[in-house]
């Protein structure tokens, strides 16, 4: 599929939890801007530390736009930027419509309140809606298999550094997008 053609996302059940309970904390959910980039790269730094840079999903990102229509920060009730997730337009083997997750990050003291998966809900539908196919990225399939990512098949979506191939997940946007994606993932900077 090479056509931007809008496709619904349907919600299931652990993405619908995950928004109430984010909302019963008060937060709101917003489209990043640039007025958000110092905020974000502050709650980075306290996540993920200065060593996370030179991981291979970040070295795919590299001269992106720090952030596409589709990325995404929490706010509190007070307007504090307290979680936020980053999407970035790739190529796989060749093929575009594709999108990476990540970096996806929570501040410490607002874990586990649902903020992380309402982000990667309001992300993957907004992607949805503008006609994106696919979503990988790399994680820990029993956080992200609950909400529908699948393990991507062994060698056939690879990064262009080391990745543990069993971390590689996708979700598919549109039926049979994994089916038709195979190679390296690759920055897209014409989308």
């Amino acid at each position: 599929m090479t056509s931007r053609q809008a496709h619904t996302l349907p919600i299931n059940a652990a993405l619908q939890e995950a928004i109430d309970e984010s909302k019963s904390f008060g937060a709101t959910t917003h489209p990043t801007g640039p007025a958000d980039y110092a905020a974000i790269s502050i709650l980075h730094d306290t996540v993920f530390g200065p060593g996370s840079l030179t991981r291979t999903a970040y070295r795919v990102r590299e001269g992106l736009s720090f952030h596409t229509q589709h990325c995404r920060v929490a706010r509190d009730t007070t307007g504090q930027i307290i979680a936020f997730l980053r999407f970035a337009p790739v190529r796989i083997g060749g093929h575009s419509n594709s999108l990476m997750l990540g970096p996806l990050a929570v501040a410490p003291s607002f874990g586990n309140q649902g903020h992380a998966r309402r982000l990667i809900a309001d992300g993957l539908g907004s992607a949805a809606a503008a006609g994106i196919d696919l979503v990988v990225l790399v994680g820990d399939a029993s956080y992200y298999g609950r909400i529908g990512f699948v393990r991507v098949p062994p060698e056939q979506i690879r990064m262009p550094g080391p990745v543990d191939p069993t971390r590689m997940l996708a979700f598919e946007l549109a039926p049979g997008a994994l089916a038709e994606r195979q190679g390296i993932v690759t920055r897209d900077p014409s989308a």
